[in-house]
């Protein structure tokens, strides 16, 4: 069983709170920092640690720290990226429900590395619950002096707010949420510049995820060669991972990076393995926005090594092979499965989530949308798989934000891996449309794509 860093303490009764929170060893970080380093020697030690953004992208976090511009006079700021819209990841959302205090610990320690004196944390607007609990914990934050006004006696001050979002999946890439947060639609930038030289207010700014600044008390407290210490060769520390899917087990869990796929499925320390002994398929690995990989590979790297749950192990191989750890959205499909249905249930999300500014997303994910609609209601045509890997390959790199990729690659990872059941519907659609693969649900959008 891998070791517990961030939710060491989640099953604590009362862990919400301050008390209880603080009883625990809470804020130590926000002392050790504020009494003892210098900001540049807390940036130090998260450079040192190794830690890489837990939103997806697995950018180093002490480097992105280190672009931030410091004119004078002019503010900075640092915001959490709690949208996490991505399908299949719910892992900031049980993080930020169950220790809300850790997020708050890790934002106060994080903008005094960054001479930040306001910060957001920009939340998806379902999550309405989350907000009052982390409104709670920020006003208990403030009653209790770890923020405002010139915090533990020091010259360093902080306002922290939370920010409900719309609910729009592109507001999880910086841009499009600095859009909406100046009140603004959420479309994204162009870049350069980027947030570090104009960002909010156009001024610099930091964008971390939840997981993210979360594990920054973890680092100061203990250090980052600790820190570093965990994990496999880049992909240091733990990872929180959201399981789904056909698992007896689904939930969420912190692993050490490292950990072999097959034991994270099929160990009852994990996900137990897949209910009534059906056979593995399929693995979406990192949210819906990375490549499907079919059993073998997700066990397996095509050199016959084991595959492990680290950034380079899962990209072993390129696209052709191999996959992304991503946001750590993982999505098992057992034999039943469609990965048809699958891939045009995620081709009308990214269309319907498309903003429209780029002409080859807006049209493009309405088109592999409206193909994959045919085929899977039995009309598709022979030519129509090449057609599917041309429109991704016209989206992919061809927009000013990743959401374009995010809905090019489940596309074409899916034919291919899985071209043969993608001709077998095209071939027997009689057939393709008798079995029920949750069929009656899409009766009501039946007719409306116009295919």
């Amino acid at each position: 069983m891998s070791r517990k860093i961030l939710l060491e303490h989640a099953h604590v009764a009362g862990i919400q709170g301050y008390e209880v929170y603080r009883k625990m060893g809470g804020y130590r970080s926000v002392e050790k920092a504020l009494k003892s380093l210098k900001p540049e020697e807390v940036v130090d030690e998260v450079k040192r640690s190794g830690l890489r953004g837990r939103g997806g992208a697995g950018f180093p976090t002490g480097m992105k720290w280190s672009f931030l511009a410091k004119p004078e006079g002019v503010p900075r700021y640092l915001l959490c990226n709690a949208d996490e819209s991505e399908p299949g990841t719910f892992k900031d959302r049980y993080l930020m429900e169950k220790i809300p205090h850790l997020l708050v610990e890790g934002m106060i320690t994080s903008s005094y590395a960054l001479g930040v004196q306001t910060a957001y944390i920009y939340i998806r607007g379902e999550y309405k619950w989350i907000v009052k609990i982390l409104e709670k914990a920020i006003a208990e934050a403030y009653a209790h002096g770890w923020l405002g006004k010139k915090i533990l006696g020091t010259d360093f001050s902080l306002d922290l707010y939370v920010a409900p979002g719309g609910g729009a999946y592109i507001c999880g890439e910086e841009t499009a949420l600095i859009e909406s947060l100046e009140g603004k639609r959420g479309n994204p930038r162009i870049k350069p510049p980027f947030p570090a030289v104009k960002g909010l207010w156009q001024s610099p700014t930091v964008v971390n995820n939840v997981e993210t600044l979360a594990a920054v008390p973890v680092i100061v407290n203990e250090g980052g060669d600790a820190y570093a210490a965990i994990g496999v060769g880049r992909s240091t520390g733990t990872k929180l991972i959201s399981a789904c899917g056909n698992l007896n087990k689904p939930g969420v869990y912190e692993i050490e990076m490292g950990l072999p796929v097959e034991e994270f499925i099929f160990s009852d320390a994990y996900c137990g393995g897949i209910p009534n002994g059906k056979r593995f398929k399929a693995c979406v690995p990192g949210g819906s926005s990375v490549p499907i990989l079919p059993a073998d590979l997700m066990l397996k790297t095509a050199k016959g090594e084991d595959r492990v749950m680290t950034y380079e192990s899962l990209a072993d191989g390129g696209f052709l092979t191999g996959t992304m750890l991503g946001s750590g959205g993982f999505i098992v499909f057992d034999e039943d499965q469609c990965i048809v249905r699958n891939t045009y249930t995620y081709a009308r999300f990214y269309h319907h989530e498309s903003c429209g500014q780029c002409s080859p997303c807006r049209e493009g994910t309405g088109w592999m949308e409206k193909v994959l609609h045919r085929i899977e209601y039995g009309h598709g045509h022979e030519h129509d798989l090449d057609l599917l890997v041309d429109i991704a390959k016209k989206i992919e790199g061809n927009t000013i934000c990743p959401l374009g990729d995010a809905a090019a690659w489940p596309v074409a990872a899916a034919i291919r891996h899985f071209r043969e059941e993608f001709e077998w519907h095209v071939r027997h659609p009689q057939e393709a449309q008798s079995r029920n693969y949750g069929l009656g649900r899409l009766e009501a959008y039946h007719g409306a794509v116009g295919v």
